[in-house]
């Protein structure tokens, strides 16, 4: 088995869909979302891969093993550190163009030089990771004919400035880091609002054709929209939670658990 197919767990969900996951708990023991989850879609001439994950091994001899002579677009969901750093093998990539300036600079990992692990490819390049060499912005409402599968880009703001989900004429609904199942990171807290629109909007669109399968970009998948109404009512009721706050010095932020979703909220 390669190095490549030590590190990453590949899934094939369905005849057009696989999942390539990888643990980032090893980056750093304070991130507990594992796994990472990057989603691989192929058409009949195209193949979408949603995220390129830590950048700790290569990728693309992995998705290239899978899409055969396919064309490949590469998209970033927005540009966390966990989803963008192998954007360099690919050369060229999509985001939304609310954050391409950022996915555009060598990504600064100077935060993670005291990590217990041992982080070999980050040491090698000074924990300052290339870009890619070619930069494609998105926006709300662009659609993609992969053949047989047809993806629309949903401006999905909260997470990030830029956070997309992915809607398929297929009935999946790839969610980045706007949804899941597990630790949340959230704006300041006057930013809520944002965040509780995309929400709401998301649950309009599963509430207008019933049967979408939710994929995010962490842990568990698939899930169901009951993801999509269990995190707005919890940032609903982080207000109600303000006093039991905790500062959290890593993250420069509040820590506040509700009993099903830890938030992380920028102070």
């Amino acid at each position: 088995m390669s190095d490549e197919n030590r590190h990453f767990k590949i899934s094939k969900q369905k005849e057009y869909l696989y999942v390539i996951s990888e643990k980032i708990s090893i980056v750093h023991p304070v991130y507990t979302n594992d796994p990472l989850n990057l989603y691989l879609l192929i058409g009949s001439h195209s193949a979408l891969l949603l995220d390129t994950g830590c950048g700790l091994n290569p990728l693309k001899p992995i998705v290239k093993g899978l899409i055969g002579e396919r064309k490949l677009l590469v998209f970033n969901s927005h540009s966390h550190w966990d989803h963008i750093l192998g954007n360099e093998e690919f050369g060229e990539i999509y985001i939304h163009e609310n954050e391409a300036d950022i996915v555009a600079n060598p990504y600064d990992l100077s935060f993670l030089i005291n990590s217990p692990s041992e982080l070999i490819k980050y040491k090698e390049k000074n924990f300052l990771i290339p870009p890619a060499q070619v930069i494609n912005t998105l926006k709300d409402g662009d659609t993609f004919d992969l053949g047989e599968i047809i993806v629309k880009i949903i401006h999905c703001p909260g997470h990030s400035p830029g956070s997309i989900c992915l809607l398929t004429s297929t009935g999946e609904l790839f969610t980045g880091d706007v949804a899941y199942y597990g630790d949340q990171f959230l704006p300041k807290k006057k930013k809520h609002r944002i965040v509780l629109e995309t929400l709401s909007k998301l649950i309009t669109i599963c509430d207008v054709k019933d049967g979408f399968e939710l994929y995010p970009s962490h842990r568990n998948y698939p899930c169901e929209k009951t993801l999509l109404t269990e995190l707005y009512n919890g940032i609903m009721n982080i207000k109600n939670l303000w006093k039991s706050k905790k500062a959290y010095d890593f993250f420069e932020s509040w820590e506040i658990f509700d009993g099903k979703f830890r938030y992380y909220i920028a102070r």
